[in-house]
């Protein structure tokens, strides 16, 4: 089957090939790929590759074969899934635990976008806790994650400051319920209850300063890829006592399955609608990599299996 490749080379980054096809677990289906999503992340970790490691964390397909011991969904039904790895290719070997099914009306392209991102809005607004009538601010929105949490939360009752790079990126923040889209931390009129920051940088410390005492800060990203100098001292001059948590989307003990049929439940229900910036053939994959990484895509990149 033909799959993409890491080669560890910036001027290309993958390279599509002749693969083995995967030889499923006794736990896991078998996915023909319909569409699979790319996330700016993934274009960092395709700079150091692992050795045999292949990319493609999102995807959505058809069952071709079932889990031998009769977990998962049966052969012909519709799946959006999370594999560990390998998913930008023809077929997939996808855990039991990592899938959930589609129901006709979300169509390969919508579900591609939700499993990554998705997950991570969705776990982050449960770390948030109850976040009705508090003011959260939210940096690095107008990524994927971003337009699946501004959405949550303004649902939940929260007033979302969401901060995006350009006003035609941050338009549809606005759209999906939040309060106030700003183009810097430092327009934000704090002080905000709750702080979701993913630039790093020089940015975390802008951010926690509009926090309130006792406030929370929720560190789940560093797209800027510059670490973060904090002063102990800054925290007298409004964030008193103050909390700064890391997240990890990763860091749950439960399988995928039950928070992806969550994102398909609501996907379904007109309360979360992905927002794709970009729909291409899977043969402009590395030309889809490269604008992610200069920030041209606007919420999710999906690629299609024609």
């Amino acid at each position: 089957m033909k799959a993409f490749v890491a080669t560890g080379q910036p001027d290309e980054p993958v390279l599509r090939t002749e693969v083995p096809e995967p030889q499923p677990g006794p736990g896991e289906v078998l996915v023909k790929v319909d569409a699979y999503s790319v996330n700016r992340g993934e274009t960092f970790q395709l700079e150091q590759p692992e050795a045999g490691w292949r990319p493609g964390k999102d995807v959505a397909g058809l069952v071709v074969q079932a889990a031998a011991n009769g977990s998962g969904p049966a052969v012909g039904e519709r799946v959006v899934a999370h594999p560990a790895s390998a998913g930008w290719a023809e077929y997939v070997a996808v855990s039991s635990g990592s899938l959930a099914r589609l129901p006709g009306e979300v169509s390969a392209v919508r579900a591609a976008a939700l499993p990554l991102a998705g997950l991570t809005a969705l776990r982050l607004l449960r770390a948030a806790g109850c976040v009705a009538g508090r003011r959260v601010l939210l940096t690095g929105a107008s990524g994927g994650v971003g337009h699946y949490f501004v959405e949550l939360a303004a649902a939940a009752g929260a007033s979302v400051t969401a901060v995006s790079g350009s006003a035609e990126r941050g338009a549809r923040l606005a759209q999906l319920g939040a309060a106030a889209v700003i183009r810097e931390v430092a327009a934000a009129e704090g002080p905000f209850d709750l702080v979701l920051e993913s630039t790093g940088g020089a940015g975390l410390p802008a951010a926690l300063s509009r926090l309130a005492p006792r406030g929370e800060l929720i560190w789940f990203g560093q797209a800027s890829r510059e670490p973060a100098l904090l002063n102990f001292f800054d925290f007298f001059a409004g964030p008193v006592s103050a909390t700064v948590r890391h997240f990890s989307y990763a860091d749950h003990d439960a399988p995928d399955a039950a928070d992806l049929e969550t994102l398909v439940r609501l996907v379904t229900e007109q309360r979360l609608h992905p927002e794709i910036g970009v729909v291409e053939d899977w043969s402009r994959t590395a030309d889809i990599l490269a604008d992610l990484r200069d920030r041209k895509v606007r919420g999710n990149a999906v690629l299609t299996l024609s």
